[in-house]
């Protein structure tokens, strides 16, 4: 922990023991020893393990309503919008990509407006709307944009596809549709391996054309 010296050094001046350096010396460690005495345990332990536990956090109480259902929660307040949507309500249609907020793949929609559901803390909506791709159609009614996607087979793999439904029904909402650079300009936060972007961009142009709700 600290570095040896040799008790006794000489001068280098005189050649005659350094007696000033030495005191120096001692100083330093007297007053290092002192601290790690008076040091809280939790601080000494934490120096002996490679990894520190960290606390529960108190769970707090949640209200939401999820594609139209009012749900009462109680949940750490540390978990993402996201994790309550697949882990504890079962809504798997919503994907985990990037979990950086890079990919899109978790885009949902919050008061009718698109978030990034992994960016999102789930407490901080409390009393909110919250609909995913589950909660989209009618029913047994496929939502007009589904059906689009289906039509012009812009789903590929599937992986992306419930975020990129949901963030081109966001599209049409906020005037964003007018063009097909407009839509891919909107459309370049939900990212496509498979290069769907031509069959998505179709299948929005042509809910937009149709003038149908979304």
């Amino acid at each position: 922990m600290f570095e040896e010296k040799p008790l006794n050094r000489e001068n280098p001046e005189n050649g005659a023991p350094d007696h000033q350096e030495d005191r120096r010396f001692f100083l330093k460690q007297s007053v290092a020893l002192a601290g790690l005495t008076f040091a809280p345990i939790a601080f000494s332990q934490a120096c002996d393990d490679d990894e520190v536990p960290v606390g529960n956090a108190e769970k707090v109480k949640l209200t939401l309503t999820v594609n139209g259902t009012k749900k009462r929660l109680t949940i750490d307040p540390r978990v993402t919008l996201l994790d309550l949507l697949r882990e504890k309500s079962g809504l798997t249609g919503t994907k985990k990509g990037c979990d950086f907020g890079q990919c899109g793949a978790c885009t949902v929609h919050v008061d009718g407006q698109r978030v990034l559901s992994c960016l999102t803390f789930a407490v901080m909506q409390h009393g909110r709307k919250v609909t995913t791709i589950e909660g989209l159609a009618n029913g047994e009614q496929l939502h007009p944009m589904q059906e689009a996607f289906i039509k012009h087979d812009g789903f590929q793999c599937g992986y992306c596809t419930p975020g990129q439904i949901m963030s081109a029904v966001s599209c049409i909402r906020e005037g964003c549709a007018n063009s097909e650079i407009e839509i891919q300009e909107y459309m370049s936060g939900n990212l496509c391996r498979c290069g769907a972007y031509p069959n998505i961009v179709n299948a929005i142009m042509e809910v937009k054309t149709n003038g149908q709700k979304v």
